[in-house]
């Protein structure tokens, strides 16, 4: 293991897992109490569409992603509050529309199939020094955020009390919203789009399972998200698998742990 810490690819792959570790481990726990889910799945085939768009354009996907996936996390929450649409059908409609346009793109984007399959499984080697400077803006942005985390779980646990004390929850909803869009696709490089959803509520279920305290809940993610990272990119390095599908099934396993233990605490 020693010895992949001397290769600058894997020293990039290993700041860019923490860096985008931190921001899903703090964004799990309110994707797991809202039942946000499938907007996960809906988002990550939205960065689809605009990773396939970046290749069609033969320019840095990233780039393409990042905005069009912002956009259309925007255009779901606007749907479910100025509509009587419930939130999961409104994903349902850009979660098709996002996997059409991404087929079309794709099939014009030719001789980058090869570039396709990194961003769609994850890559040690996808990750470049733009992406971790793009990814440490996020984060310090997020920093500044910290002060919204106490009127955020307020209405993550009781959204009528929090209205009703004029918590301004829809713009909460729209910043939430935006923020999970931007740490997905910056996730997309390590995680891959297929499995970047995962990477954004397993922690927080796993962490649910042991926690009693949304605190304790948000604290236990990040570090359940941190660990699988850092443990699934030696692991991804060491067996030659997909960085993206290593972190993943260590999440799972650290998932069934906590469920093995909820069983027994609960017999006992």
């Amino acid at each position: 293991m020693l010895d992949a810490l001397g290769y600058p690819f894997f020293q990039r792959a290993l700041l860019a897992g923490l860096l985008v570790s931190l921001l899903s481990g703090l964004l799990s726990p309110f994707v797991v109490q809202r039942r946000l889910s499938f907007l996960g799945d809906g988002l990550a085939h939205a960065a689809f569409a605009g990773v396939a768009l970046g290749l069609f354009l033969r320019g840095e996907p990233l780039w393409f992603a990042l905005p069009f996936t912002f956009l259309v996390a925007m255009a779901i929450t606007l749907v479910k509050e100025k509509t009587e649409l419930s939130e999961d059908t409104a994903i349902g409609v850009f979660f098709a529309l996002s996997v059409a346009l991404g087929a079309v793109f794709l099939s014009k984007a030719r001789g980058y199939v090869g570039d396709a399959m990194g961003y769609l499984f994850g890559s040690l080697l996808a990750v470049s020094p733009g992406d971790l400077w793009a990814m440490g803006l996020l984060l310090l942005f997020a920093l500044f955020l910290l002060p919204l985390w106490g009127p955020l779980a307020y209405a993550t646990l009781d959204r009528e009390l929090a209205l009703s004390d004029r918590v301004p929850v829809v713009l909460h909803d729209y910043l939430l919203s935006g923020f999970i869009a931007v740490g997905l696709v910056l996730a997309v490089k390590v995680v891959g789009i297929i499995l970047v959803a995962a990477f954004l509520v397993i922690p927080g279920a796993a962490a649910r399972l042991l926690s009693r305290t949304f605190a304790g809940l948000t604290l236990l993610s990040l570090l359940l998200a941190s660990f699988s990272t850092v443990l699934g990119l030696f692991l991804s390095f060491l067996l030659d698998w997909p960085s993206g599908a290593s972190i993943v099934l260590l999440q799972a396993a650290l998932f069934g742990l906590a469920f093995v233990k909820t069983v027994f605490s609960v017999r006992k």
